[in-house]
């Protein structure tokens, strides 16, 4: 992961940009594939932000023995926050670099390179259209033990991010991260409790595997409610 560094976030560190755009130029030029956000910006909301240069810059100045391509993708979330996402991620046809650069000057390329792929990113972006479906009762109330079961770790766990990513864009993603660190060392607790009490490894795969169950069918259960329609989207 390569930073670009904005004005904004201090004179003093443009000067590192430098790096990430011949990194860049040198991974092209070895036939690999650069994933550029090209907004240069994380916000949390559904609207398109203005096109930095980077990309357009990064693009021009790329040397390659073989026809370079740009390929444009949307990605789309139905919420930055609540937990059982639905995303859409979708791409566009790739388009020759050459066709985008027909100018002489370097600020009208950017400008041309930028003013032909924001309508294409734009088009693609559709909000999730997410579908109630009825699911097996069975499984509502499994999940309800599930959910019920993991409430206090997740409560207390999201509570922590929350106070921690106060102010900025990151919550979901370290939530997920110590989510993932985290469980396993519930899990492990719980048997070290339990062995430290019945010295019984039958009653400690009994009681984890029944988490490990229930966990998975609260996250099944909410999966069926988000189900998203993709026909018009495919």
């Amino acid at each position: 992961m390569m930073p670009i560094y904005r004005l904004s976030e201090g004179k003093e560190n443009l000067y590192l940009n430098e790096f990430s755009f011949k990194e860049s130029n040198q991974i092209l030029a070895s036939g690999g594939i650069v994933l550029i956000f090209i907004e240069g910006i994380c916000i949390n909301n559904h609207e398109l932000q203005p096109f930095k240069k980077g990309t357009a810059r990064i693009a021009l100045m790329a040397e390659t023995s073989e026809p370079l391509y740009v390929l444009p993708v949307a990605i789309t979330y139905n919420s930055f926050t609540k937990f059982g996402k639905t995303v859409i991620i979708e791409a566009a046809k790739p388009i020759l670099v050459n066709q985008l650069f027909p100018y002489d000057d370097e600020a009208h390329n950017y400008l041309n390179f930028n003013s032909n792929i924001r309508p294409i990113i734009q088009q693609m972006i559709h909000w999730p259209i997410i579908e109630e479906e009825t699911s097996n009762k069975y499984l509502n109330i499994i999940a309800n033990f599930g959910r019920l079961l993991h409430y206090p770790l997740y409560k207390l766990i999201s509570n922590f991010v929350k106070a921690k990513t106060k102010g900025t864009v990151f919550y979901d993603s370290v939530l997920f991260s110590v989510l993932l660190i985290a469980y396993p060392v519930y899990l492990l607790a719980i048997a070290g409790v339990i062995f430290y009490l019945s010295k019984s490894l039958l009653l400690i795969i009994g009681v984890v595997a029944t988490h490990l169950f229930l966990a998975k069918a609260a996250v099944l259960h909410q999966k069926n409610k988000r189900l998203l329609n993709t026909n018009s989207f495919t």
